[in-house]
């Protein structure tokens, strides 16, 4: 579906049935799809098929009742249309698969509304990113007096099946990574309420840069901020949560691999003159995982350490420098380290190795969260 601009993301009409009124920024109120030729061609070629439904005849083709239809199709973020017939045989089985599970009891309704909310969040933000920074500079005019349009239909012709099939791959690979998570998990609640080492990574001073930058400029820092970021994180085995412009939140299973991200993270931005310095804090405990997201008082708490980060450092909380205790990875303390050492030169046998190193700071008071007593993580000298 196509909204009037000629953009994808078109819906039927809805009442929104939720007590809370949707904000007027986060829906499309355009009222009619696009009558604009090319965009409608684009649109069949993508879905597939012609526009044949209103938004009734859809819901009552797939033998769904139109308020059930109204809230998938705005879960997945698709605008108001009214009655124009703009709905194809796609949007009727996308209806039928979703009310089938529901009636198979696989999913509780709210449940199925929540999948469709989650896949139209994550699609559109994907879609978006494609069409700004992918199509955008593919369709540039090769030749004097081609406009872009001519050129657009046939790249989507020849790109759409590759990136379709390249999607599914993806998709799979995450959901085969995802559900091999959750059941290794201890018990039911742990599936819900895990215990993980949470990191929030910030660049310093990120306002003053947006005052003084072009904006292409700062488009690129950010850039190239998110990709070193995603790609050290999944590198060293973390998952990247999500990415707030100067700011990511990513999550690891045990505390080593998330102080192995962190450090990593501020080393390569170091090394960079063009990056601003770097800071991190990262906490570890319960989170509870709703849609992608981490969410609770372990993220909180990354997130009030990261704001108190020296330039360059990594601060973590009393239960994550415990984490690294319990399994080798630091000392409990350097008088400690140094006792083994001396012990083990004695008995003539290796000292014990660890990769971090901790040291304590001064308890302070963190808003809304009470007196913390911060660490400082480092690499531990060899």
């Amino acid at each position: 579906m196509l909204r009037a601009d000629g953009t994808a993301g078109g819906v039927p009409a809805a009442v929104d049935p939720s007590p809370y009124p949707t904000p007027h920024h986060a829906v499309d109120h355009t009222a009619e799809p696009t009558d604009d030729p090319l965009a409608i061609r684009l649109e069949q070629l993508i879905l597939g098929a012609e526009r044949r439904y209103t938004p009734f005849q859809a819901a009552r083709t797939a033998g769904v009742s139109m308020d059930l239809a109204s809230r998938f199709w705005r879960a997945m973020g698709f605008a108001d249309i009214g009655q124009a017939k703009a709905l194809t045989e796609a949007d009727v089985l996308a209806l039928r698969r979703l009310a089938g599970l529901v009636e198979a009891g696989l999913l509780s309704e709210p449940m199925a509304v929540q999948v469709a909310r989650s896949t139209g969040q994550t699609t559109a933000r994907l879609a978006e990113w494609q069409i700004d920074s992918f199509l955008e500079g593919l369709t540039e005019p090769p030749e004097p007096g081609m406009t872009r349009t001519e050129v657009t239909y046939p790249l989507v012709e020849l790109l759409l099946p590759e990136l379709e099939e390249f999607l599914r791959y993806v998709w799979r690979r995450q959901l085969a990574a995802a559900t091999g998570r959750v059941v290794q998990a201890a018990d039911d609640e742990e599936m819900v309420d895990r215990r993980l080492a949470v990191g929030f990574a910030d660049l310093v001073g990120f306002t003053r840069l947006t005052r003084r930058l072009e904006e292409e400029e700062l488009g690129e820092l950010v850039e190239a901020f998110e990709t070193t970021c995603a790609d050290l994180v999944a590198a060293h085995g973390g998952r990247l949560i999500k990415t707030l412009g100067d700011e990511v939140l990513y999550a690891a299973d045990d505390a080593g691999t998330a102080a192995e991200i962190a450090l990593r993270l501020i080393e390569t931005m170091a090394a960079d003159q063009t990056m601003p310095a770097l800071r991190v804090g990262i906490a570890f405990g319960t989170v509870t995982t709703r849609m992608g997201d981490v969410f609770g008082t372990t993220v909180n708490l990354a997130s009030r350490l990261t704001s108190i980060a020296p330039k360059d450092a990594l601060l973590v909380d009393g239960a994550f420098a415990e984490e690294l205790s319990r399994t080798g990875d630091a000392p409990v303390s350097e008088a400690e380290a140094a006792a083994e050492a001396e012990k083990a030169e004695k008995e003539g046998v290796a000292p014990p190795t660890y990769r971090f190193a901790l040291q304590p700071m001064w308890q302070r008071p963190v808003r809304g969260l009470g007196t913390v007593e911060p660490w400082l993580l480092t690499r531990r000298a060899t």
